[in-house]
């Protein structure tokens, strides 16, 4: 017996020497003398070390690339498995990072059975800032939303992208793109705004009092038609050539931040557009929904657009799987998150941007059109990530159970956990334009404003929830309100006031608007005047604007660098009354401020006793005229002389 031990341990000690051996043999770490780049396309084009989740993966694109062995030699950075995918042009690589990890470039190794070699150079970098320093958007802020292509040209020689490499028959530089035309008489043709406009005009921006900027997508859309809007993006690592550059969106949020304002990122989780480069070739056989007839030339299903099939106690099978798996539009394949392989890929994605951009936000669309288990594991990823980040996710529903459902902490009945702090508020817009437009009676008018405030019991967090007086997809205000302009200085001045979180579209300060084709996008989307050289009219200089024009623009500049700084707006106590004499009155308040914002419909003069509102506790102050710089001391009553909103407060 005790000779076998003896034998045992002999072994046992012999196999541990081979071990400890054999990784003393382990070759040197590899350094990249020459960065190589063999490969077709490797996805996410870098990483970063310090990401509280230590492993990621890669797509690797190339022909037969499925037939290769790979290899990485670089401390602290292991492959943990390779997944072949349906076609053999791909391979997904699940790569571990250590704790010991450092930054540095590393080569990845590709051998295939034949002896032949590629080898691809990633990069791992250092964070350049703590995840605590991703400040997202919140009630404080007011958000300039711009549509690039239709705000300002800073740069014409990208309007029609060209080239190096795109050199015809006759020695010519053409476009490699499909839409390589600029006509700014075309509704929906490309126009030739860029990211050096925004660039060139966030002063404008900023003296007018926002304080985050989201700009409509700036990711290549290389289709045939209508690419300028940003939304069928062809590849989600690409800015579009004819926006400019990467280096130049980073540029706009450096320069931004530098000026103290944010960049919110318009993203699409749920579709892409049909000319996308894995479209040709798609590496699984269920990467995007209704594949089989997309590849077979069959028949395509458009969403069946019912999102409330996403809440519904008894909605069908059918509704919910036509909403899920319809394409938004023709030109649109919906994206198949339920493959696990595209929920990496599109988390990752985002991330990507958010580290390489500094961004304070993440504007989604689409919100419930993606399969909503991905979402909220795609916004849970991102917020364990960045705890202080921000993202607001489009539900265009008037339903204010559908608005809440969505936001992080609602106590949803079938459990569902969103991790998504913002959502928008369509309810609350549609409320406040019927209010303005509609006769005052014990049914109409400004109890829509009224009710629909009270609706925020509903809300886990209101002030999170993103209000709006439009946006690129619906009527300027100055439409909806029949180009009324007291009307349309009480809707802005009134959402500015409430518990949300603001947003603006381009152009609503010079009253913008699309009476001639009410609801075109096309004509929504107008030029802002002065964002090309020659344009007669220059709303960032004033030069041309009509004398409303420029008292619209002048309002809105007052109210929004007073909100800039007002504790009362950004966290105080709301209170309100309800609508009395065909006015409303609502109070913004906190320790040291009250704001007062009045509403009066009536066309003739009228006093209003303010007795009534004595709870607020405001008898016997002076308050001052936010627009005016007017005083006035709240006593006995107050004389509305117009129609018209009035802001008041106590900072003088």
């Amino acid at each position: 017996m005790k000779k076998l031990i003896h034998v045992a341990l002999i072994i046992l000690v012999s196999v541990s020497l081979s071990c400890k051996n054999k990784t003393q043999e382990t070759k040197a770490p590899e350094v990249v003398t020459e960065a190589k780049n063999d490969i077709e396309r490797v996805e996410p084009p870098n990483w970063w070390i310090g990401f509280n989740n230590n492993q990621f993966q890669l797509l690797v694109k190339h022909p037969n690339i499925s037939d290769a062995e790979l290899s990485i030699n670089y401390q602290g950075v292991s492959i943990e498995k390779v997944h072949k995918a349906d076609s053999p042009n791909y391979l997904f690589v699940d790569l571990a990072i250590a704790e010991s990890a450092k930054a540095g470039q590393f080569n990845i190794n590709f051998k295939f059975k034949d002896g032949k070699q590629l080898t691809q150079t990633y990069e791992l970098k250092d964070r350049e800032r703590d995840a605590t320093d991703f400040q997202g958007f919140d009630s404080s802020d007011v958000i300039y939303l711009i549509t690039p292509d239709r705000f300002a040209n800073g740069d014409t020689s990208n309007d029609i992208y060209l080239d190096a490499s795109s050199i015809n028959e006759n020695g010519e530089q053409v476009s490699l793109l499909k839409e390589a035309t600029i006509n700014r008489q075309d509704d929906y043709g490309r126009h030739g705004g860029d990211i050096k406009g925004i660039i060139q005009h966030l002063d404008y921006i900023q003296d007018m009092g926002f304080t985050q900027i989201w700009s409509s997508p700036l990711l290549i859309n290389d289709m045939p038609e209508s690419s300028y809007h940003g939304y069928a993006m062809t590849d989600f690592y690409r800015v579009d050539p004819r926006f400019g550059t990467l280096k130049e969106y980073e540029e706009l949020s450096t320069k931004a931040k530098e000026k103290g304002m944010g960049i919110i990122m318009d993203q699409v989780a749920n579709h892409c557009g049909s000319e996308h480069w894995w479209m040709q070739d798609l590496p699984f056989k269920d990467w995007v929904n209704q594949q089989a007839n997309f590849e077979n030339n069959k028949p395509l299903n458009n969403s069946n657009h019912r999102r409330t099939s996403n809440q519904d106690l008894y909605a069908a099978m059918r509704d919910k799987k036509e909403m899920a798996e319809g394409w938004f539009v023709s030109a649109m394949p919906d994206l198949n998150q339920r493959n696990p392989f595209m929920a990496n890929y599109i988390i990752q994605n985002s991330i990507w941007w958010i580290e390489t951009l500094n961004l304070s936000g993440i504007r989604q669309d689409t919100y419930p059109y993606p399969d909503k288990t991905f979402m909220a594991n795609w916004a849970g990823a991102i917020m364990n990530e960045y705890p202080n980040f921000n993202i607001v996710g489009e539900e265009w529903s008037y339903n204010p159970l559908l608005i809440a459902y969505w936001q992080d902490g609602n106590k949803n009945k079938d459990g569902y956990k969103s991790n998504l702090k913002s959502t928008m508020d369509f309810a609350m817009q549609r409320h406040i334009v019927d209010a303005l437009n509609e006769e005052e009676k014990w049914d109409t008018g400004l109890v829509k404003m009224y009710e629909g405030l009270a609706n925020d019991f509903a809300y886990t967090s209101p002030k999170d929830i993103m209000i709006f007086p439009d946006n690129h997809d619906m009527s300027r205000i100055f439409t909806q309100l029949k180009g009324d302009i007291p009307n349309t200085k009480m809707a802005l001045s009134y959402l500015l006031m409430l518990p949300r979180t603001p947003q603006l579209y381009y152009g609503t300060e010079i009253l913008m608007n699309d009476f001639e084709k009410p609801g075109d996008h096309g004509l929504i989307r107008t030029d802002f005047p002065g964002g090309w050289q020659g344009d007669t009219v220059n709303a960032f200089t004033g030069e041309g604007l009509t004398d409303d024009q420029k008292d619209m623009q002048n309002y809105l500049k007052k109210v929004l660098n007073y909100r800039k700084t007002s504790a009362a707006i950004h966290d105080g106590k709301t209170i309100h009354f309800a609508p009395f004499l065909g006015t409303y009155f609502l109070f913004r308040v906190v320790e040291g401020e009250t704001v007062v914002h009045i509403i009066n419909k009536n066309d003739e003069p009228i006093t209003i006793d303010l007795k009534r509102y004595e709870e607020v506790g405001l008898n016997g102050k002076t308050l001052k005229n936010i627009i005016t710089g007017e005083t006035f001391v709240w006593q006995d009553d107050i004389q509305l002389k117009e129609r018209g909103s009035l802001l008041l407060t106590t900072k003088l």
